[in-house]
C-alpha cells in the first residue's frame, strides 16, 4: 500500500488532517494502527482541553427502530450553533440514539448511577459469592471486577460502540471533539420499548436493532 493510500485509510479512520496523518504514520514506521492510537492519544488532550468549555447548542434528535418498537429522544449539546449543523456531528448524535436502542443504558456515566442503586448491586453480587462459597478476601476483588461489568453495561460511555466494538462510546466521543473542534456533550436520554413492562412474549428487540445497524 502506497503512503497515500496508507495516509486516506488512516483519514477515513480517524477524520484526523492529512498533514496529522502523515506525521503519526512517520512516527510510527507506517503502522496504522499505531498511528490511530498516537491520534486518539493527542485527541484526548484536545479533548480535555475543551471539556470545560460551556456546551448549550445542539440538538434533540430521535431514532424510531422496527415499526415503532423501540423509540428513542437524545439531547446532545455542543458549543456553537454553526457547529450543531456539521454533518459529522449530526451523524454523532445519530450513532448515539441507535447505541441508546440498541444498548439500552441506564445511565449517561458512571456518577450518574445513584448510591442507592450501586449498594443493591453490591449487595447482590455478595450474597452471590458467599453462596459459592468464595472467602471474603476473595469476594472484595470480586466486587470491584462485577462492578465495572455493571457500569460497561448500564453506563452509555462505558459500552462498547456497537458500529465498532473496540471503541467505547467515551473514546468516540472524544474522536468528535477532536475532530470538530467544539466540547460535545451527551445531555439526557429517554429509550421506550413498545410493551415494556406489560407481561408478553419475550422478544429481543434490541439484538435486533444492532443486527439491522450491523448490517
Amino acid at each position: 500500500m502506497t503512503n497515500s493510500e496508507l495516509i486516506k485509510q488512516l483519514r477515513e479512520r480517524t477524520g484526523a488532517g492529512i498533514l496529522d496523518c502523515k506525521k503519526a504514520l512517520e512516527a510510527n514506521g507506517g503502522d496504522v494502527e499505531k498511528a490511530i492510537e498516537e491520534l486518539r492519544k493527542k485527541g484526548l488532550a484536545t479533548a480535555a482541553k475543551k471539556a470545560g468549555r460551556i456546551a448549550a447548542e445542539g440538538v434533540v434528535d430521535s431514532y424510531i427502530h422496527g415499526n415503532g418498537r423501540i423509540g428513542v429522544l437524545v439531547e446532545v449539546n455542543i458549543e456553537t450553533d454553526f457547529a450543531a449543523k456539521n454533518e459529522e456531528f449530526r451523524s454523532f448524535v445519530k450513532d448515539i440514539a441507535m447505541q441508546i436502542a440498541a444498548s439500552k443504558p441506564e445511565y449517561i456515566d458512571r456518577e450518574d448511577v445513584p448510591a442507592s442503586v450501586l449498594e443493591k448491586e453490591k449487595e447482590i453480587i455478595r450474597a452471590q459469592s458467599q453462596k459459592e462459597g468464595k472467602p471474603d478476601n476473595v469476594i472484595e476483588k470480586m466486587l470491584a471486577g462485577r462492578l465495572e461489568k455493571f457500569y460497561k453495561e448500564a453506563c452509555l460511555l462505558e459500552q462498547p460502540w456497537i458500529r465498532d466494538p473496540a471503541l467505547t462510546i467515551r473514546q468516540l466521543l472524544t474522536d468528535r471533539i477532536a475532530k470538530i473542534g467544539e466540547n460535545i456533550n451527551i445531555r439526557r436520554f429517554v429509550r421506550f420499548e413498545r410493551g415494556e413492562g406489560i407481561a408478553r412474549r419475550e422478544e429481543n428487540f434490541a439484538e435486533e436493532v444492532k443486527k439491522q445497524i450491523n448490517g
